[in-house]
């Protein structure tokens, strides 16, 4: 196994989701049914899918967020704190420069899940 295929946040209101990564995260959304919404990406799947769905799927109830983060890598971490900021996002931390030679910004989604956008140093 060398490659991940997906990655798939389970949200409370799919609506609500859906709003915060189209229009603040700025993502496009390329299939939804079934409260499942998938966004369009280049290297991966990023999904959201309806909590309250859960047991149809996988038979139980899945864990309270935050569970998990999604990093997306940006060209200006700085520029992208200042149109998140605008967007109403609840920002964490950062922007901030890392050890590991990247400048870091960290967002929570509706539900608290953690969003960060990550910025090359050279």
């Amino acid at each position: 196994m060398r490659r991940i295929d997906y990655m798939i946040f389970y949200v409370e209101s799919l609506a609500r989701s859906v709003t915060f990564y189209r229009d603040v995260i700025g993502l496009d959304v390329r299939i939804e049914g079934d409260g499942y919404v998938e966004f369009a990406m280049d290297n991966t799947k990023f999904s959201l899918f309806e909590r309250a769905k859960l047991p149809e799927l996988i038979g139980r109830e899945g864990g309270r967020p935050p569970c998990g983060e999604v990093g997306f890598i940006v060209d200006d971490v700085d520029a992208e704190a200042e149109r998140l900021r605008e967007a109403g996002a609840e920002i964490l931390t950062g922007p901030v420069d890392r050890p590991w030679r990247e400048r870091t910004l960290h967002v929570a989604d509706p539900d608290g899940n953690i969003v960060e956008f990550a910025q090359r140093l050279s």
